[in-house]
């Protein structure tokens, strides 16, 4: 049978809906939910925090600092990520307990443009997004342990490149033996995040306690008392030459700010994941939006706290340069030796986030062939091409253990697919880094959540009568979309290399599309 309008893309064709509110049931009885009801707004708390604190606050500080004037504008540009997460999170709360589901934005977008537009978001995510965000991350993984030796280049030699590659095979292969050992580590990897964010605030406060009680003893870096927090100051860019913001445009200075702003975004990322924490809240449609008010407020008090802590312990010339603020910091404020144990802190949690993307993107790439939209020995399980090698494989995307209904830990390792999403992140690590790659990504990832919550107040003209369990405010949508749709833009014009290769990627995607629909009808 063929996926519904509204089916989840990170499930089986066999998989069902899951009903995100009491009422929703009674509007839509054919609805059966898939986790049971049970978590409080306390666990959607946790859970929220969990998925967006990921690797971005140690590795995004360089990229944000090296694209504005002065660490107060890097300050700024933390909180108008975090609102942008804050209004686009509430947003997506609507569209996730208006249309049950345990999918992304790809049925919200079918329902709202057609199913093209559903097609373009997963195809984005399966062959630019989620590939870009693993290179990322084995980028960072490798940058880290760099750093820990007191290296920090702004251009990064060759090697950097053949290590980057090599974590992200490790990555893969782990997923393609046991996607149930790593989904396993996800415990450990929240509290070794969160614990280093604490560390990290207490050492910047540390250092300001000491030079405040201390006759101005300074353990840290030495300008954050000494110069102004918001007063210009000459940028390092990667060639080695000095950036002058007196110098800049307005609109120069536009976009440099999206280019910051996808760095802040990127470790926002994960907001958009909201409804799958409604799906096991007890009461919906109060608990997620209270589940969201208090988690991303305390996100972005981390996140700020956090960086703040980083100009307080380096020099601020160092951190443009750096692509892992968090152990390069550590290195300066305690030495090298403590520098090692805070580099195998970050390199874990890159692990873990690594580890996570790649599961999903095999779950995504198997979900889109399962819709027909894309090749069907993409959407195998347990299988290398055509040769089975995991038991219980059914060959076709819904093997036996998906058929059960039992947890996508237990079903076998998505090879085909994990195949395909390690060639695309070889890829782009061969050809970008890890500023580059961060604006591609959020390129691509914010214009279709532009369409969503642009969607989503379409839909209040539309089908004003559409059931909706939460409700924001116009208001909240709205300052979302104006300020995605304007970062989509600008960021593209000042970033028309990476614009262009992702209008490409969309270019190819729209072809495929329509041929694949017209070899299936014939």
């Amino acid at each position: 049978m063929a996926p519904s309008e509204t089916s989840p893309l990170l499930a089986s064709e066999g998989t069902p809906a899951v009903a995100t509110d009491t009422n929703q049931q009674d509007v839509h009885p054919e609805i059966r939910g898939t986790f049971a009801r049970q978590l409080s707004a306390l666990d959607g708390f946790a859970l929220l925090i969990s998925i967006v604190i990921g690797s971005g606050i140690f590795s995004s500080p360089g990229p944000i600092d090296a694209n504005v004037p002065s660490p107060g504008a890097a300050l700024l540009i933390w909180l108008v990520g975090g609102l942008l997460a804050w209004t686009g999170a509430l947003t997506m709360a609507e569209l996730g307990t208006a249309f049950p589901g345990e999918g992304g934005i790809q049925p919200y977008l079918s329902h709202i443009y057609g199913e093209v537009f559903g097609f373009l978001a997963a195809w984005s995510w399966i062959v630019a997004v989620m590939p870009a965000t693993l290179a990322i991350l084995s980028i960072v993984f490798v940058e880290s342990i760099y750093s820990s030796m007191g290296v920090n280049d702004a251009a990064p030699p060759i090697t950097h490149k053949i290590f980057s590659l090599l974590i992200l095979v490790v990555v893969s292969t782990a997923n393609s033996i046991s996607t149930k050992t790593s989904t396993r580590l996800g415990g450990f990897f929240v509290a070794v995040k969160l614990l280093s964010i604490f560390l990290l605030i207490v050492a910047g406060l540390t250092v300001v306690f000491v030079y405040l009680g201390n006759n101005g003893k300074d353990f840290g870096g030495g300008d954050w008392h000494s110069r102004g927090w918001f007063a210009p100051r000459d940028t390092v860019l990667p060639n080695g030459s000095k950036f002058d913001w007196t110098q800049a445009t307005s609109w120069q200075m536009l976009g440099f700010y999206c280019t910051a702003l996808y760095g802040a975004l990127w470790a926002y990322s994960g907001w958009d994941k909201a409804n799958y924490v409604a799906a096991e809240l007890k009461n919906p449609s109060k608990q997620l939006p209270l589940s969201i008010n208090t988690a991303i407020p305390t996100i972005i008090i981390c996140y700020v706290a956090a960086n703040a802590a980083y100009y307080v312990l380096l020099p601020w010339k160092v951190i443009s340069i750096t692509d892992a603020a968090a152990v390069t910091a550590v290195t300066h404020f305690l030495g090298k030796g403590a520098a090692y144990i805070a580099a195998v802190l970050i390199c874990l949690v890159v692990a873990g986030s690594a580890l996570g993307n790649s599961f999903v993107v095999g779950r995504m790439t198997v979900a889109a062939a399962n819709k027909k939209w894309l090749p069907h020995f993409l959407g195998t399980v347990g299988q290398i091409g055509r040769w089975r090698v995991s038991k219980g494989a059914g060959g076709d995307g819904s093997d036996e253990a998906m058929d059960k209904g039992e947890s996508p830990m237990k079903v076998p390792p998505t090879f085909n697919a994990l195949v395909l999403s390690t060639i695309l992140s070889a890829v782009y690590i061969l050809v970008g880094n890890m500023r580059v790659l961060l604006t591609f990504n959020g390129l691509g990832e914010y214009s279709f959540f532009f369409l969503t919550v642009l969607g989503a107040i379409i839909l209040r003209w539309r089908e004003p009568d559409l059931h909706r369990p939460v409700k924001p405010f116009i208001l909240i949508p709205a300052i979302f979309a104006i300020i995605s749709g304007f970062v989509v833009i600008r960021g593209a014009i000042f970033a028309p290399v990476q614009a262009s290769i992702l209008v490409g990627i969309w270019a190819v995607g729209l072809i495929f599309f329509y041929a694949r629909k017209r070899a299936l009808r014939s």
